[in-house]
């Protein structure tokens, strides 16, 4: 287990402060405070599997008073003990208990394990999932997601206001955005005091078998467009997407790139086994000692991961207050602490002056508008696209 597998606890005057938030939920501070002292709330957070869940028919999946949450590891909150301090909070003031699944590492590989139930309308093990944009675009159009009542979700009126009328769910009838993150060039500051500027810069021969980048068609690729003058959000079509993949696949060929991980990749750069790399930022953020990052100066690519309801399940309403309730600014901070990614949540930078003041200025949780700017959400790809650029990507990276 790496350092990369630890984060901050949650502070202790953080931790009041949440209490503090409990009795907005009809939930008394001191009993708050009680439930959060013990072991681990009544939630399960990691090493789960949802094989035993039942089979059952449209809108029958779950069980009342419970919440089975799919999301990535390193997703939300832990204390040392392993508990969420904002899952036992939201489990005290709600009486929902939620059953918390690391299972997605992979959205591919999780999206095809799924799909035949969701297809035939069986239940799938989770009555919530965190999707990235793309995916929930494909959900969507597969009539695979349950709709959302903003209006039970009076929380997400402070969503940040860039990410409103996106492609994948301009209405936010099917998701509302859990995290966002954004794609930076990265260095191990030991091996590169000047760091880097660009992704031209990774292709130098003094870092030729030190590069690293992450394993994503749309977090790779998406960076290499745009050194070669294309924005990933606008009109292009085979030919551009094949100039980006020559260029990796000749940076692969040649030797200078040496692996292709998930979040993992950060490993390399902070234990200096990489000098430079693509990486995702907040991963790189956490790592502020050893490890220096920039948002290139052709731009980058962002992305925007998401929380939906299957359409199998019939614990909408449970989902809706979970939602409203991670959109309570200083639940969205006490996250983003944790995550080192940009909260979706108006208010929350107020709020972390309380929560972690060391992170109020922290450039990639808080995106400045002018960072912004220079930054692409990927274009939607046609299935056919997706289905012939994924695997030309795999084919690239995979034997790294």
């Amino acid at each position: 287990m790496t350092g990369r597998r630890t984060r901050r606890a949650l502070p202790e005057p953080a931790r009041r402060r949440l209490a503090d938030r409990a009795t907005d939920y009809g939930l008394s501070r001191r009993a708050f405070l009680g439930l959060l002292g013990g072991a681990a709330g009544a939630s399960v957070l990691a090493g789960c599997g949802p094989g035993d869940h039942p089979v059952s028919y449209p809108g029958q999946g779950g069980k009342p008073g419970y919440l089975r949450w799919a999301s990535y590891p390193l997703y939300l909150d832990k204390d040392d003990d392993g508990s969420s301090p904002t899952l036992t909070a939201l489990e005290a003031a709600t009486g929902i208990q939620v059953l918390y699944y690391e299972d997605i590492d992979d959205l591919a590989t999780f999206n095809a394990n799924v799909s035949s139930r969701l297809d035939s309308y069986q239940d799938i093990g989770y009555d919530l999932v965190t999707l990235s944009d793309w995916s929930v675009k494909q959900w969507s159009d597969q009539v695979w997601l349950a709709p959302l009542d903003r209006a039970a979700m009076p929380n997400t009126q402070g969503l940040r206001p860039e990410l409103d009328n996106l492609y994948y769910d301009p209405d936010h009838r099917w998701s509302m955005p859990w995290q966002q993150g954004i794609t930076v060039v990265a260095w191990n500051k030991a091996e590169v005091p000047a760091g880097v500027r660009s992704v031209a810069d990774l292709w130098s021969p003094q870092f030729k078998g030190r590069v690293a980048v992450v394993a994503e068609l749309r977090e790779t690729l998406g960076p290499i467009m745009r050194s070669l003058g294309t924005d990933p959000a606008g009109v292009w079509g085979d030919a551009e997407f094949d100039e980006a993949l020559e260029v990796l696949t000749r940076q692969v060929a040649d030797g200078q790139i040496i692996s292709a991980k998930g979040g993992d990749m950060v490993d390399l750069l902070h234990e200096g086994r990489a000098a430079v790399g693509i990486a995702y930022g907040g991963d790189v953020a956490f790592y502020s000692d050893t490890c220096g990052y920039a948002v290139p100066d052709e731009g980058a690519t962002y992305w925007v991961d998401n929380l939906v309801a299957p359409v199998t399940t019939s614990q909408v309403d449970s989902v809706e207050r979970l939602v409203d309730f991670y959109y309570d600014p200083e639940v969205a901070a006490t996250v983003s602490a944790y995550t080192y990614y940009a909260t979706p949540v108006q208010g929350a930078r107020d709020a972390m002056k309380d929560v972690a003041p060391d992170l109020v200025d922290n450039d990639v949780i808080f995106l400045a508008d002018d960072r912004l700017a220079n930054l692409s959400l990927f274009r939607e790809l046609t299935t056919v696209e997706a289905a012939r650029y994924d695997m030309r990507f795999k084919e690239a990276v995979d034997h790294l």
